[in-house]
């Protein structure tokens, strides 16, 4: 096992208690770690066109960072609340999430988004941050069509499989394609797979979800959808 293959292995399945990772997080030194995770690489997730996974987006630093800034917006302060939305003006470190796609997208020679996206401004302007407790879970579902292409969900907390089924109906299971998001990671849907594949995180009311035959150490989970309104 590479070192790679092992750090997602215990971002998925844990190695320490969390007192020791907020001790690590206190600790670390703040010129050490950049915004974008190191040695960022990009995942072509296969048998779906358009479906990319970049699993250290966010370094451990920025991804604390970011966490600190949703909490204090003070949307999830009751515990019946578990997703907010915004459109239009996003808050300023939900566009430094933006700019930050920008330009790792733009930094590497590979088709994860179509040029015409990457021009567009603002590139997202609706925002949605769900709030999810181990079990829970969104039913599959294509984005509605009042957005354009392209949709980057970030992932922080705990670490989940997000399920993939072509819109097409076909027998139970057949096509599915899984996909383990970890801390920090970014998933960028455009054409077939924003379009003609369906995404969810499986409801799991005993236990917790399953990746290569191991439990997932599931906690709470945050993502981050950023997507575009269509013009009027």
């Amino acid at each position: 096992m590479d070192d790679e293959q092992e750090q997602h292995l215990k971002a998925a399945f844990g190695d320490s208690s969390d007192d020791d990772e907020q001790q690590h997080l206190a600790d670390r030194p703040e010129k050490e770690t950049p915004a974008i995770g190191d040695s960022t690489e990009w995942e072509r997730v296969e048998d779906i066109d358009g479906l990319w996974l970049c699993r250290n987006f966010l370094s451990v630093h920025h991804q604390s960072d970011l966490l600190s800034a949703i909490l204090n917006e003070g949307w999830f302060v009751e515990e019946s609340i578990n997703q907010a939305m915004r459109f239009g003006d996003l808050p300023s470190w939900a566009t430094e999430v933006s700019d930050l796609i920008r330009e790792t997208v733009e930094s590497v020679d590979l088709p994860l988004l179509p040029a015409d996206l990457l021009w567009r401004e603002p590139l997202f302007d609706q925002l949605i941050v769900n709030l999810y407790q181990p079990g829970e879970g969104i039913c599959a579902h294509v984005d509605l069509l009042r957005f354009e292409d392209g949709i980057a969900i970030v992932s922080l907390e705990s670490p989940c499989v997000m399920r993939f089924s072509p819109v097409e109906e076909k027998e139970e299971d057949e096509g599915v394609v899984d996909v383990l998001l970890s801390p920090g990671s970014l998933i960028l849907m455009s054409g077939d797979a924003r379009y003609r594949w369906k995404h969810e995180i499986n409801r799991k009311q005993i236990g917790f979800q399953v990746w290569e035959g191991k439990e997932i150490d599931q906690k709470r989970r945050i993502s981050i959808t950023l997507r575009k309104l269509c013009q009027a």
